[in-house]
């Protein structure tokens, strides 16, 4: 018989989330984010990834060929490969009894041909990495291993753990979050030589069958230390890490002590999108990004929600209706870091494992949930690709729950989160031109769309009525020219304090202070916003600075000049004049 423990929750303090839940690409007027993204390996500036969570790893070669790879996707994350403790439960994938490829979601063939096929459709590959430690008691793992709890034949003996060997009680300490158990899992000792070595060998095995890069799990218990010297015993030492390190407020274990060895999955995203969307109002997201407190936007992974988080009630998930559907239009719209589109399955108890032992016959049955494929999410992952490298431009809001803004001069989301339909003209950064809602419809080569569309003015300007619970997005499709003007001011601020541009120009305020544009701090202290203008337009212009009242500081000396060129875009990089 196979001892098992209860559903392993990573990574997690007692009330962390509920301390966290109080509390990311920048909407504009956040503070201090760095201008990078997250980095993952380079795939030609797609940086969504999907997590096809306990899906059999033929069942994701097939998404990645025919759902992944057109939509855009840039990465696929799939579940622990390595062979572990059996049973049916979801949380089974999490107690390792060897490093072999021999786990319920397919052999080490199937992970191969999985791999190669996702890369032949332009998707890459991070794998979960269970690293932290083994099982939680004995038994035959599901490639045959036989095991107890501190012996793992061929792979670790009873002196390669830690030497603490209760359930983790204080998250206050750091000694018990790091070398005590989680969940009564048996702890590795990641300090030890033989146990690094024996882990990067692992990554590197995995590596040689093509992955891209890894989500180390449960990161937090594990001394930063550690899995800086894990990495540097791989034989590709700069390997992309993606880590678990959720912020527990007040705690001596923070995530900012991993940015070293990687990137980290933005826990506070998630569970402050659950408190806009429910509690909170979507105006109140105008500064949502660093500026709350969350890791820098160049080394965050953001999630609406993840296979804890959906079931601990921390964060939104699918039961949440359009109110779940929004959030995530939300985070791929909006450019604080790098966003993971969650997939999973609908359960009836928290164990619940993933329905057909993770086959995945067709989508929206057996209770496969598909997230990753629904119109409305799937087309925010073009529309994010063909924004990228902009900042939000054009912010507006009706004071509550209805909001819209745009990204450069390249596309623009308009949200509904109200009862009730709205209608407006909505000033975009667009050039003038017809556009498929992709929210209702899949845009077509040549321009065409399957759905409605929408003819923004010369002026940017389009008239659409938004109904409750949904949302409209427009974006330039590649291939199209647009001129106007990049503009970048480097501005020192306090907090509440956001520089806009305003100038002669309609599209510009007309000088009107209050009309002005507000520009994207993402690469603080230098702001930045990319409009849309017609070619040959002389325009003057200048930056000023308003504070959380609203009072507003103009800079200093003559009215800033430039002209946009015949084809392409005039780059304009100032420095503000007190």
């Amino acid at each position: 018989m196979v001892t098992t423990a209860p559903a392993r929750r990573p990574a997690r303090a007692a009330g962390a989330l509920a301390a966290s839940a109080a509390l990311a690409l920048s909407l504009g007027t956040s503070l201090g984010a760095p201008a990078a993204q997250a980095a993952p390996p380079a795939n030609n500036g797609k940086d969504v990834t999907a997590t096809l969570f306990e899906w059999r790893f033929d069942s994701v070669a097939q998404a990645c060929t025919s759902t992944l790879g057109p939509k855009g996707y840039g990465f696929v994350e799939v579940s622990p490969p390595q062979e572990h403790i059996q049973g049916a439960q979801w949380w089974t994938s999490y107690q390792p009894v060897s490093y072999r490829i021999a786990g319920r979601l397919g052999d080490r063939t199937s992970f191969k041909n999985m791999v190669a096929t996702c890369h032949a459709a332009g998707v890459k590959v991070i794998a979960d990495a269970v690293v932290n430690h083994m099982s939680a008691g004995s038994g035959t793992g599901t490639g045959g291993t036989a095991y107890t709890k501190y012996n793992y034949p061929g792979t670790y003996q009873d002196q390669d753990f830690h030497g603490c060997r209760q359930p983790i009680t204080n998250y206050q300490d750091r000694g018990n979050v790091q070398n005590c158990e989680l969940e009564n899992l048996s702890d590795l000792d990641t300090g030890s030589a033989y146990v690094q070595t024996t882990i990067a060998h692992y990554l590197d095995d995995l590596a040689s069958l093509g992955v891209d890069g890894y989500r180390i799990d449960a990161a937090k218990h594990i001394a930063a230390a550690d899995l800086a010297a894990i990495k540097a015993r791989m034989a590709n030492p700069k390997a992309y890490w993606v880590q678990e390190v959720i912020y527990g407020a007040g705690e001596p274990v923070q995530p900012t002590e991993y940015t070293g060895t990687g990137d980290l999955d933005e826990f506070r995203a998630g569970t402050d999108l659950k408190r806009m969307f429910t509690t909170d109002k979507l105006a109140n997201l105008s500064g949502w990004g660093a500026s709350w407190g969350y890791l820098p936007s160049g080394q965050a992974r953001t999630f609406v929600d993840n296979w804890d988080t959906e079931r601990n009630g921390s964060t939104l998930n699918s039961t949440y209706g359009n109110t779940y559907t929004l959030a995530n239009v939300f985070l791929l719209a909006s450019p604080y870091g790098a966003p993971n589109v969650y997939s999973g399955y609908s359960f009836t108890n928290k164990d619940d494992g993933p329905p057909n032992g993770g086959t995945v016959n067709a989508c929206y049955q057996d209770g496969w949930n598909c997230t990753h494929a629904w119109r409305q999410i799937a087309n925010m992952v073009g529309f994010r690709n063909a924004v990228a490298g902009t900042g939000v431009s054009n912010w507006w809001s009706n004071g509550g729950n209805a909001i819209a803004f745009g990204r450069g001069g390249k596309g623009y989301v308009a949200i509904n989160h109200e009862g009730a339909a709205i209608t407006r003209t909505f000033q975009t950064g667009l050039p003038a031109g017809t556009y498929c809602d992709v929210q209702h419809g899949d845009p077509q080569a040549g321009g065409g769309c399957t759905g409605p569309t929408y003819q923004v003015g010369a002026d940017g300007q389009f008239t659409a009525t938004v109904g409750a619970g949904d949302a409209v997005a427009l974006y330039v499709q590649p291939g199209a020219s647009v001129s106007g003007a990049s503009f970048n001011v480097n501005a020192t601020t306090t907090p509440g304090q956001n520089i806009y541009l305003v100038g002669d120009a309609a599209a510009l305020g007309g000088w009107d202070p209050a009309k002005a544009l507000p520009l994207s701090s993402a690469g603080y202290p230098v702001w930045s916003l990319a409009l849309s203008l017609p070619a040959g337009t002389s325009f003057q212009y200048k930056y000023v600075r308003k504070d959380a009242s609203g009072a507003v500081t103009w800079e200093s000396g003559a009215n800033r000049t430039a002209t946009v060129p015949s084809g392409g875009t005039v780059t304009l990089n100032d420095t503000w004049r007190p």
